[in-house]
């Protein structure tokens, strides 16, 4: 899987596009065959918009942490306890997003034997610009040869780019606009920092995203989704003659707690709208940090997700207790008359282990507690494993993919959990995504099993994750001396020293994964 090499041969196609704008507007006309997830979230509009098919490419070389912290000369346990990582994917100047979109996405439409004739939208979310006005979907158009009416651009906003680029796609095969074709998305990002605490946060990869209608993770309703917007500085890249950003890391972790908490607060608020649970219920539950059978999160390093999913028990601490802080202001207003017949009205206590000061606090003074943060740990472990293990099992050992993050949790997940054939309908998976500056957005897709009326593909679950294999393929990569990385670090950065023309010198024989799978 490496870059793209020339014409690519496609075997049997699908319908070509009218074909199969008519068989998806046949089987989508009306509501699809009731399925386990339409069964228990009965909301939504029957068409099932979600995702079809993941592809994922990774460089081929990877870096142990438990070796680049030896090599660093840092404590034991710096990187792979302090930040939760087992490895990171390195590559040099002989690779680009350019070439590693191309990779990914000819990987997709060959595995799933795609007709590149049967898609109407591509879209790329990077942050890794190889050209500051051409934009890599347009370079993607090599892959469609007799397809030029496709859809899409690429969009930039740090991490969040991908997530942008697949909410256009799901709210174009929502519309009325679609014209039954597919959509795809291409998430694709190398990470790279410069000497100091970030570099062990390096990583590189690009995730290929099928989608389409009657889908096996569906956005069942479209509204379960909050989005947070704010303008700040935690991460950013003015200086144009350099891959490295400008990170401010306490900040970037306050701002990415800031983004979770509102994102999932104002989420929350809402499922439970739609689910008719009002703030007095009594007969229903809250959607809460354990509702979901499955969380996915953008991981710029694992041990920043298991806090953040932390902080999601923390705000069902703060709301349970805001509740009951109503609860007895109401009480200590009934007549004297009740009261006197022995009504205890007692105060709300503090719910589990945490400290009852930690809950009533303004919110932004609780994110340095060292203390709490070991509760939040603590109460949140078991869940943590049971929830979020499988989705960052990838990203542990190929490191930061920015805008790829969250798509390779979610290949993860697929991979990890639908190989073990747990990922069944009716199941559930919530995705927070993250970029700085800040844009982020919490949505919630649904396991389902798709049905056919025999004139539409139907994609599952579990062929999606007989195509990923991606624990296997993961296992198969070569690791380097952690020298390898400055050594890659450094061509990358002569390659945007010197501009075009360039000729690698990174070594890449017997290194890069095949072309084609």
């Amino acid at each position: 899987m490496t870059s793209h090499t020339g014409a690519m041969a496609v075997g049997a196609t699908v319908a070509g596009g009218i074909a199969l704008r008519q068989a998806f507007n046949r089987s989508n006309s009306k509501d699809t065959k009731t399925t386990t997830a339409s069964t228990t979230t009965p909301r939504g509009n029957g068409k099932n918009v979600g995702i079809l098919a993941l592809e994922v490419y990774t460089p081929r070389t990877y870096i142990s942490q438990t070796a680049l912290e030896e090599h660093s000369g840092v404590s034991a346990g710096r990187y792979t306890l302090g930040l939760g990582q087992e490895g990171l994917a390195v590559t040099g100047d002989a690779e680009d997003v350019n070439s590693m979109a191309l990779t990914v996405t000819h990987s997709l439409l060959e595995k799933y034997n795609i007709d590149p004739n049967s898609v109407g939208r591509l879209e790329v979310g990077t942050e890794t610009l190889v050209d500051k006005s051409k934009s890599t979907k347009t370079v993607l158009m090599d892959l469609f040869p007799n397809n030029t009416d496709i859809e899409g651009a690429t969009v930039i906003n740090a991490c969040y780019g991908g997530t942008s680029a697949l909410l256009n796609a799901f709210n174009w095969v929502e519309s009325d606009a679609w014209d039954g074709r597919y959509a795809i998305v291409v998430a694709v990002d190398i990470a790279t920092y410069a000497r100091g605490p970030a570099r062990p946060t390096c990583g590189a990869g690009a995730v290929a995203v099928l989608v389409g209608r009657n889908a096996p993770l569906a956005l069942v309703d479209p509204r379960e989704r909050a989005t947070h917007a704010s303008n700040v500085y935690d991460f950013f890249k003015p200086d144009h003659s350099v891959e490295y950003p400008v990170v401010n890391g306490a900040l970037s972790q306050e701002c990415y707690y800031r983004a979770l908490e509102d994102c999932y607060s104002k989420f929350c608020d809402r499922v439970d709208r739609l689910n008719g649970v009002v703030e007095e219920s009594t007969d229903k539950e809250h959607f809460n940090a354990e509702t979901a059978d499955y969380f996915v999160f953008h991981a710029p390093y694992n041990k920043l997700v298991q806090k953040s999913y932390g902080r999601m028990h923390f705000m069902d601490a703060r709301r349970k207790y805001a509740k009951d802080l109503v609860r007895k202001d109401s009480e200590e207003k009934k007549d004297d008359e009740d009261q006197q017949q022995g009504e205890n009205t007692k105060p709300p206590q503090s719910p589990g282990l945490i400290a009852k000061e930690c809950l009533t606090k303004p919110i932004e003074e609780t994110y340095s507690d060292k203390a709490l943060e070991g509760t939040l740990k603590s109460i949140s472990k078991a869940s943590y494993i049971q929830r979020l293990s499988d989705a960052n099992a990838a990203s542990k050992i190929v490191g930061n993919t920015y805008t790829a993050s969250v798509f390779l949790g979610l290949a993860s997940l697929v991979d990890k959990a639908g190989s073990r054939g747990d990922l069944t309908a009716g199941k559930t998976a919530v995705v927070f995504s993250y970029g700085s500056g800040a844009l982020a957005t919490m949505y919630r897709l649904h396991l389902r099993d798709p049905t056919s009326n025999g004139s539409d593909r139907v994609f599952t679950i579990d062929d999606m994750a007989k195509k990923l294999d991606l624990s296997a393929r993961l296992a198969t990569r070569e690791e380097v001396h952690p020298q390898e990385l400055d050594l890659a670090l450094e061509t990358r950065a002569r390659m945007h020293r010197g501009g075009a023309p360039y000729s690698p010198v990174y070594p890449t024989i017997g290194r890069m994964f095949p072309g084609k799978s």
